[in-house]
């Protein structure tokens, strides 16, 4: 892939081990549900929902010498994305599991592995040659491995002329980590756009309404683009150039909400990328993330429908 506008994506491939209970769990207790094994992680997801949507997609992170990254890594060469994968012999693939209950709603526990020890020396740098985006997200900020590493690839793509996004993660994580740390850390990137969903929102901005968090957005990041997702209410979008509006949701019924966002900003990249119009891609992006979350998984396999949905838009190349 030697297309100078790729979109590079740095960060976590995981295996996913997603468990949806018939019933509620209980400490001592058996229930049945459905258990699914994925190729996952944020960075890795949205590379491969960009490539879904047509665009020409990279991926730089690190993983164990294990099955688990075998596997992971053969997904990822299935979706069309070009690997660029550090090999840890020390550490393994991270796994992720993910509950999720009965309105789709997710909670995710990590299991730390290859892709937090990620060192700058590490990045390569041929990956980000020709790039015209890099996308962060905050998994590789919140501790040191990652990183460095990832402020080093910001630093590179953006000496070459690319554009960058962010995807602040968790707002769990931030409330770990400390608002004015995080904050701190993201004022050493000048990001063009960023992700926030509701909750993250109002974790970094300290406001509990979206429509003050958006203001606070605005003052704090002048320069970029905002893309709030808001969940079944849509998206709400904001930047130097582009007024207040929200993109409506689609009507789907949530089963998943696991890789939601993922999609959601990978097809949006596309589209933006692309044509350079926020809304437009926003219409594009609540397509796919509502396609997502009406089926199980992170990335589900391609059907007539969400074919249909790419269709309707310029940028049209699923095959998985």
């Amino acid at each position: 892939m030697t297309d100078v506008s790729a979109l590079v994506s740095l960060g976590d491939l995981t295996w996913d081990v997603l468990a949806k209970p018939d019933t509620l769990l209980l400490p001592g207790g058996d229930t049945t549900g459905r258990i699914e094994l994925f190729g996952g992680g944020s960075a890795a997801n949205l590379a491969v929902w960009a490539a879904r949507a047509g665009y020409p997609a990279r991926f730089v992170g690190k993983i164990g010498r294990d099955r688990f990254g075998e596997l992971a890594t053969a997904e990822l060469t299935a979706e069309g994305v070009e690997g660029h994968l550090i090999l840890s012999d020390v550490h393994p693939t991270s796994v992720i599991l993910g509950l999720i209950d009965r309105r789709g709603q997710r909670a995710m526990l990590t299991g730390q592995g290859a892709d937090w020890e990620l060192l700058p020396e590490e990045v390569p740098a041929r990956a980000l040659n020709g790039a015209g985006h890099l996308h962060l997200t905050a998994w590789s900020l919140f501790r040191d491995p990652p990183r460095a590493a990832a402020l080093h690839a910001a630093r590179l793509a953006r000496a070459g002329g690319a554009t960058l996004s962010l995807d602040p993660g968790s707002f769990q994580m931030i409330q770990g980590m400390g608002r004015e740390t995080f904050l701190a850390v993201l004022d050493e990137v000048p990001f063009d756009v960023l992700f926030p969903n509701d909750d993250e929102a109002r974790a970094m901005s300290g406001y509990a309404t979206r429509n003050e968090a958006m203001t606070w957005f605005r003052t704090h990041f002048p320069d970029a683009l905002i893309v709030m997702k808001l969940d079944d209410e849509g998206v709400l979008i904001e930047g130097p150039a582009q007024a207040r509006v929200q993109v409506p949701a689609t009507a789907d019924r949530a089963v998943d909400a696991t890789g939601a966002g993922d999609s959601f900003g990978g097809a949006f990249l596309a589209g933006w990328l692309t044509h350079g119009d926020a809304v437009r891609a926003a219409q594009l992006a609540v397509q796919v993330g509502g396609w997502v979350v009406s089926r199980f998984g992170a990335r589900p396999p391609a059907d007539d429908d969400l074919r249909a949905r790419l269709a309707a838009a310029p940028l049209q190349a699923v095959t998985a």
